[in-house]
């Protein structure tokens, strides 16, 4: 088995320490540390904590399974559910902790670092598109409503699915993801045959 080099040792950990302790509260030293490598090395890799947090977040993203969202030999809503799924299941065995790197480091950053705050729009939109493009796949299909949009569904999606971490965190229940299923699936994305539009 190849050995880990020092750069991919640096990422793994500074992703568990950022996701765990946010950008504020992790150190250069604290992710060096957890990676086992000297501090002097950090700068070999990386100039800054913000360009090791823009990689740390987009190997963040890669593990949130997008390519499942847009996989065409399921069905459109099928696989939405399953992704969400996915991520419901990630943070009940995580206990309700953490929440979602996106959203957290949106909320912690966003206002003081124009790098950290364009890194996370590319990656929500980037989530956003995805679902979006499988709601307009489910609309083609009639599978839903014809008059719902796309890519405003996805980003109240998105949202709220943001917000339903931040209430399980503080909770340390599932309730709000219970409500966010049974609202987006049952309600939102319920099949359009069986929908009455005139209410």
């Amino acid at each position: 088995m190849a050995r880990k080099s020092m750069r991919e040792a640096i990422v793994e950990a500074a992703l568990e320490k950022f996701h765990t302790h946010g950008f504020n509260g992790t150190g250069v030293k604290d992710i060096t540390d957890a990676a086992g490598v000297p501090k002097g090395s950090f700068y070999n890799h990386f100039d800054s904590k913000e360009s090791l947090a823009a990689v740390a977040l987009q190997r963040y993203g890669e593990s949130r399974r997008l390519a499942d969202i847009t996989d065409t030999s399921v069905p459109p809503i099928d696989r939405l559910r399953t992704h969400f799924e996915f991520l419901r299941n990630e943070a009940e065995s995580r206990e309700y902790a953490r929440g979602c790197m996106f959203g957290n480091f949106g909320a912690e950053v966003a206002d003081h670092s124009d790098t950290m705050r364009a890194t996370v729009e590319h990656a929500l939109q980037q989530w956003t598109q995805a679902i979006a493009a499988t709601l307009a796949e489910a609309r083609k299909a009639g599978a839903i409503a014809a008059d719902l949009d796309p890519v405003k569904t996805a980003q109240f999606i998105v949202g709220a699915w943001e917000g339903a971490l931040i209430s399980g965190r503080v909770a340390r229940s599932g309730d709000a993801f219970d409500a966010f299923f049974d609202i987006t699936f049952a309600v939102l994305l319920a099949p359009a045959a069986g929908r009455d539009r005139s209410r």
